[in-house]
């Protein structure tokens, strides 16, 4: 009996039972079923309605679309952020300060003194930010340090639920530390999107492919768009803070013939703080307990919220692989970074600018808005001058688009004619308390002081990310920016007490130094001065993967190559850097070379063991049939 006559005999049995007589033919001495060779051809045969370039098309498309979610995500996320502590810490404020309030809500606490500690640790805690911002961003990552710091103002709003000296004054010094790391990494974040859109964007271009480092100015208009977005958003905040104002703590409040009657010098007529004679008790009635809970109830959601559109919607903002190098180049470097970068005269000359950043944004929330606008119309009004500011600056911040068709320094100085002369202008204005004829006038100078604020904001930000666009130093840039204008506003915090005339002076003064400076860098940039860019340290990987091997990294950057240049030395250094990097990759491909023989060799032993049993079982099979 021919044994294979019986496994064929069997499998036409099969088959003609499976699909009839007629649906089955023999093909290379098999039978196979009508229909399924085509099948088989269709299936393995490339797709002929696919369109590779289409597809790539429609990839890269998506990506610019979630760099687009990124960035409203991450300025929606700082506004209501930054919307949610103003506005708790003003009604706070304004709860606080009334006597009836204190006596009665919590007797002899001492809520007062709790108040001026919380301030305190808000304003004087940054000045130690520089030491340990970067640490942090590089530690935790861009994005999850932006959460984290949200975390952190989503605490200080759980901490008024109770509000005792062991949970608002730890919970403020805080958000002190948090302060300059949340903006720093926003910054840097919002400008690493517009230079990953340049990516998706032209990612036919060869150094795009091979990661290396785009052409200088070519982000630019990216870095532009997305910043100008980014204040749209964030000034909105402003608006955000005074909804408790409005719909809740406006219907408590005393009108301004009661909250003023003691007041009789408003604006620059002041000689010695903050509104000298207002009335101790601004509160027409006490706020129910159950209804303060639920105003803080909605706060809290806003932030719990703010921190869900950080973690979810926000994409990361560097590779895995660059986050892993950022950090591997050593603590101990990333700590001295931030002070070797004060070296560059760019950085230098920014710096009055960076410090009357900070001066004008906390004069006008507090000096302007209590001195000139509550003075005149009222407490009551508080709320409509902020919404104001920030209503405008928000508007306003759009008008930074045009950087796209005029000289960068247009924005940022015509901002800062527009403030200084705002401020001549309120050394020349003493308004008249209680004198609601007023209103005019303090709102059209609210209205242009947001205009100088957008412009002011969103041109220092694009023009750190204009000369700053190594992947590796814009951390370090940011973090001296806000660190900076965090100082301006603890001075701020220290000059209270200073007559008006004093604050518009120093004012003044900051501002024609930073405009003087700024034009000065910007003379030296066009004359061809080269600054002075500390050189960022290769990374030290402990662990040393495949990727860490080969002679040509893709994620690693050339600016520390661009920059070292004219350097002998650290020209020796890497050739000898990379020799032994060969010598490592030699000695390493050998050892592979000898394990891939000796898996081979364990594979055909394998192979062969294997066909030998399926022999012998052939053999049983057959003597038993």
């Amino acid at each position: 009996m021919d044994h294979s006559n019986v496994y064929l005999e069997a499998s036409v049995n099969g088959v003609v039972a499976d699909f009839g007589v007629a649906g089955a033919r023999m093909v290379d001495g098999m039978l196979v079923p009508d229909g399924a060779e085509a099948q088989i051809d269709n299936f393995l045969d490339p797709n002929q309605d696919y369109n590779e370039e289409e597809e790539e098309q429609k990839y890269f498309r998506r990506k610019r679309l979630a760099i687009i979610k990124n960035v409203i995500s991450a300025s929606v996320g700082g506004m209501l952020t930054y919307g949610v502590y103003l506005g708790l810490l003003q009604m706070q404020l304004i709860l606080h300060y009334d006597e009836t309030y204190r006596e009665v809500k919590y007797g002899t606490m001492g809520l007062e003194d709790i108040d001026n500690k919380m301030l305190m640790g808000i304003n004087v805690t940054p000045i130690v930010a520089l030491l340990y911002t970067p640490v942090l961003i590089r530690f935790f990552g861009t994005k999850w340090m932006m959460f984290l710091a949200v975390g952190i103002y989503a605490l200080f709003v759980s901490t008024n639920y109770w509000e005792r000296y062991y949970t608002l004054v730890p919970s403020a010094i805080a958000i002190g530390v948090v302060i300059v790391p949340l903006w720093a990494s926003m910054g840097n974040y919002i400008t690493r999107m517009a230079q990953k859109y340049y990516e998706y964007a032209n990612y036919k271009e060869p150094h795009v492919q091979e990661h290396r480092k785009a052409p200088r100015g070519a982000c630019h208009k990216y870095i532009i768009v997305f910043q100008s977005i980014f204040f749209i958003f964030f000034h909105l905040s402003f608006v955000i803070a005074e909804m408790p104002m409005v719909f809740f703590l406006h219907h408590y409040l005393f009108p301004l013939n009661h909250t003023l009657s003691n007041v009789r010098d408003c604006g620059t007529s002041m000689i010695d703080g903050i509104l000298p004679g207002f009335n101790r008790t601004v509160l027409l009635t006490l706020p129910r307990s159950l209804n303060l809970i639920i105003v803080e109830s909605v706060m809290m959601g806003v932030a719990f919220i703010s921190m869900l559109l950080i973690l979810i919607l926000c994409g990361s903002a560097y590779r895995p692989t660059e986050e892993i190098d950022l950090r591997s180049i050593g603590w101990g470097n990333i700590f001295q970074l931030p002070f070797k970068h004060m070296r560059d005269y760019r950085l230098r000359h920014l710096f009055p600018l960076f410090i009357y950043s900070g001066f004008e944004v906390l004069f006008v929330c507090k000096g302007f808005a209590l001195c000139y606008g509550v003075c005149s119309i009222g407490l009551e009004n508080l709320a409509y001058i902020i919404i104001t500011y920030g209503l405008s600056a928000s508007i306003f911040s759009s008008l930074s688009l045009i950087m796209l068709k005029v000289p960068r320094q247009v924005p940022l100085v015509a901002g800062g004619v527009i403030h200084g002369f705002l401020i001549i202008a309120l050394f020349c204005w003493a308004p008249i308390p209680r004198n609601l004829a007023e209103s005019g006038t303090v709102y059209l100078i609210t209205v242009l002081w947001g205009l100088g604020s957008a412009l002011n904001k969103s041109g220092l930000s694009i023009i750190l990310g204009m000369l700053y666009e190594d992947k590796e130093r814009q951390d370090f840039v940011f973090t001296i920016y806000h660190w900076w204008q965090a100082m301006a506003i603890f001075v701020v915090y220290l000059w209270s007490n200073l007559p008006m005339k004093a604050k518009l002076s120093i004012m003044l003064f900051a501002l024609l130094v930073s405009i003087a400076s700024y034009l000065w860098m910007e003379r030296r940039i066009s004359q061809g001065v080269a600054p002075r860019i500390p050189k960022i340290p290769k990374p030290r990987h402990k662990v040393r993967g495949y990727r860490y091997l080969e002679d040509d990294n893709s994620d690693e950057s050339d600016s520390e190559k661009s920059d070292m240049q004219g350097s002998d030395d650290s020209a020796s250094d890497e050739d000898e850097q990379v020799a032994e990097k060969d010598n490592r990759a030699l000695r390493n491909g050998a050892e592979k070379g000898s394990q891939r023989q000796k898996r081979q060799q364990q594979q055909h032993n394998y192979e062969q063991a294997v066909e030998e049993e399926e022999e012998a079982g052939e053999n049983a099979g057959r003597k038993e049939i």
